[in-house]
């Protein structure tokens, strides 16, 4: 047994089923062992859309999702995902191969310093220089992914290291280094507060239950990022909706109106927080994202284990706001809004998954999640090109149905994954918002800059017969009346909905 078997023994005793990944030269040790064991690989087009395939197993279902790839051009395609799930703080585990270690900055070919690439764009990046180094540093990466999610992992294997029989394996002791000193500041706070207000993001889902019986039990009104959107049904009261820049009217009265403000795995970036309030509880398991007065470094469920909260009486001050959004064009025809607001409304109760573009603003408004994980789209760096990937990802690690809401500019970002999506026949509806434009670059030139549309007009396939050319169902309409008849059928993936619309800016943040 070399390292390559035994580090794919440790991916099976982790309880890893799935990985997405292509191979290559350097890390083919590794894929055989891949191919002896009882772990499936996904084959996807592009290492691009491997990383974003393992981000959306991971947003989707809170399990560890794992890309592999090989040497320097497998290796960098991986790079804008990684980052993307970086900026998300989405927890995955990247592989990359290498060349042998005698040829570490040397001239040799398709030899880079990969290393100090990845480290930039992950919470770590590990380069075992032995057998037993690999060993520990799979086992560390995994136990902190699951411990500890805070973002991607990377770890590079040489191919001398893989194939190397020199090894020693061993159980790892981890303690987490919390820093829970300012509870007592924070507790006093609480004790004083009437008017309190949960701000939940990410990574406090793990955690629904309890918020919601701490929540319900002491009446506290609760808000959410993007990203935790769902972790109580925005259909109830309680939850206010979105905070920050696309606040709900009623979110930002409580934000506005709190005394004591308890922000819980929250990355607290400019869009949730474009100022830091004095009464901030922030709690967070990574200490680089922390803010405020009263941070704290923890796990959320070990604050609220201590944190003592009383019964308050404002949220009925609050739900006297009208809470309602006014979205122009929701009825015309065709309208971006008008098509989004009806496949939203068709699949209420599924993962959405949404790519870059203005119609991520329509889907992010109008999506009313019932519970956690059900919107999944890159808020952090936003990348063109995540919704078809991010989605098979999602349809495998939890084998629902999953909606995709692409629009014409990105879906062509990474449109060779429809092989993918036909190869594992996954029920993945794919809805192309066709408006033969980068929108809301157009809209930036226009309003911002004061130009007329540069470089931003989309001289399009024909994506019916494109999905076609894959073997996948594909219609085209171009009316709402038709897009209600074909959302009346029983709808099952692989599937691909073009939906032409027209020209639409989207509402600027207040």
């Amino acid at each position: 047994m070399n390292v390559a078997d035994n580090l794919v023994k440790i991916l099976e005793e982790e309880g890893i089923k799935e990985v997405f990944g292509i191979p290559g030269e350097q890390i083919m040790p590794l894929y055989k062992a891949l191919s002896e064991s009882d772990i499936t690989h996904i084959l996807t087009r592009h290492e691009q859309a491997a990383a974003h395939a393992a981000d959306g197993y991971a947003r989707s279902s809170g399990n560890v999702g794992v890309c592999i790839a090989t040497a320097s051009p497998g290796a960098f395609n991986l790079t804008m995902a990684v980052a993307t799930a970086y900026k998300d703080n989405v927890p995955i585990l990247v592989i990359t191969g290498d060349n042998e270690l005698k040829y570490r900055g040397s001239d040799h070919f398709q030899s880079l310093p990969q290393v100090e690439v990845f480290k930039n764009i992950t919470r770590a990046s590990y380069n075992p220089l032995n057998g037993t180094e690999a060993m520990y540093v799979l086992r560390a990466a995994i136990y902190e992914i699951k411990s500890f999610p805070k973002g991607p992992i990377h770890i590079n294997l040489s191919k001398d290291v893989l194939l190397s029989e020199e090894f020693q394996d061993f159980d790892l002791c981890y303690l987490c280094e919390d820093d829970m000193s300012n509870l007592t500041k924070a507790q006093e706070l609480i004790d004083s507060s009437s008017k309190p207000l949960f701000i939940l993001g990410a990574g406090a889902i793990s955690e629904k239950s309890n918020i919601e019986r701490i929540a319900r039990k002491y009446n506290i009104p609760v808000t959410t990022t993007f990203h935790a959107k769902g972790i109580i049904s925005e259909k109830d009261d309680l939850n206010l909706g979105l905070v920050g820049i696309r606040a709900t009217p009623r979110a930002k009265y409580a934000f506005e109106n709190a005394d004591c403000i308890v922000a819980l795995g929250i990355k607290a970036s400019e869009r949730t927080l474009p100022e830091i309030p004095d009464n901030l509880i922030h709690v967070n398991i990574n200490k680089d994202v922390l803010v405020g007065n009263y941070s704290i470094h923890g796990k959320v469920s070990d604050f609220l284990a201590e944190a003592r909260f009383k019964k308050v009486d404002w949220l009925g001050e609050i739900l006297k706001i009208d809470n309602n959004i006014e979205i122009d064009g929701l009825d015309d025809d065709m309208s971006p809004q008008a098509a989004i607001k009806r496949i939203l409304d068709k699949f209420d109760d599924n993962v959405i998954v949404s790519d870059a573009g203005s119609h991520t603003t329509w889907t992010t408004l109008l999506k009313k999640s019932l519970k956690p994980r059900q919107l999944l789209f890159s808020g952090g760096l936003a990348p063109m090109g995540y919704g078809l990937p991010a989605a098979i990802g999602a349809a495998i690690a939890t084998g629902e149905k999953i909606i995709v809401i692409n629009g014409d500019g990105d879906f062509q970002m990474n449109l060779q994954e429809l092989a993918t999506l036909k190869e594992n026949n996954l029920d993945v509806i794919v809805f192309i918002l066709n408006n033969s434009e980068y929108g809301i670059i157009r809209q930036w030139q226009e309003q911002l800059y004061d130009m007329k549309p540069y470089q931003v007009s989309l001289k399009n396939p024909d994506f019916v017969k494109l999905a076609s050319s894959y073997s996948i169902d594909a219609v085209r309409v171009d009316n709402i009346s038709d897009l209600e008849y074909v959302l009346e059928s029983n709808l099952a993936g692989p599937l691909v909905v073009e939906v032409v619309v027209g020209s639409e800016d989207i509402p600027l943040p207040r």
